[in-house]
């Protein structure tokens, strides 16, 4: 079975976080952060080179593998902040909708800058993932 090429590593998030090209998007990815921490009560982790997670959670597909993975996250993309909202985004219609400009697949929201949504719904919605996760966490 291979192994996950995405884990945590010792890299500075701050310093990964600075090296953006663009100081919105750094300042948008500092909210983040805040809003991520407060609801995880953990502090931010470089996973790979370009996801910053809070907290671990292991995952098991049917066949056996597992991995783990941050309980939530984001990474700031060329064109997108592309949130991690691990439980996914069924129980969260009613939020989504008063959100703002967004997109959502399975389990990533995509934003384009957090000026387009309001802050208070996304926290929301971040606080009710890391709840949902709870009995899955491992740290």
């Amino acid at each position: 079975m291979s192994e996950a090429k995405t884990k945590p590593s010792a890299e500075s998030v701050m310093e990964f976080l600075h090296k953006l090209s663009e100081q919105k998007r750094t300042a948008d990815c500092l909210v983040i952060v805040e809003l991520m921490q407060k609801a995880t009560k953990c502090k931010p982790v470089m996973w790979g080179s370009s996801i910053v997670g809070f907290g671990k959670y292991t995952y098991r597909y049917a066949n056996g593998r597992e991995g783990d993975w941050p309980v939530v996250g984001f990474s700031p993309r060329k064109n997108d902040l592309t949130l991690y909202i691990m439980p996914g985004f069924e129980k969260y219609d009613q939020l989504l909708q008063k959100l703002g400009k967004h997109k959502a697949g399975k389990s990533c929201l995509y934003l384009k800058t957090l000026a387009d949504v309001d802050l208070k719904v996304l926290e929301k919605i971040i606080s009710e993932s890391v709840k949902a996760m709870a009995g899955k966490r491992v740290e």
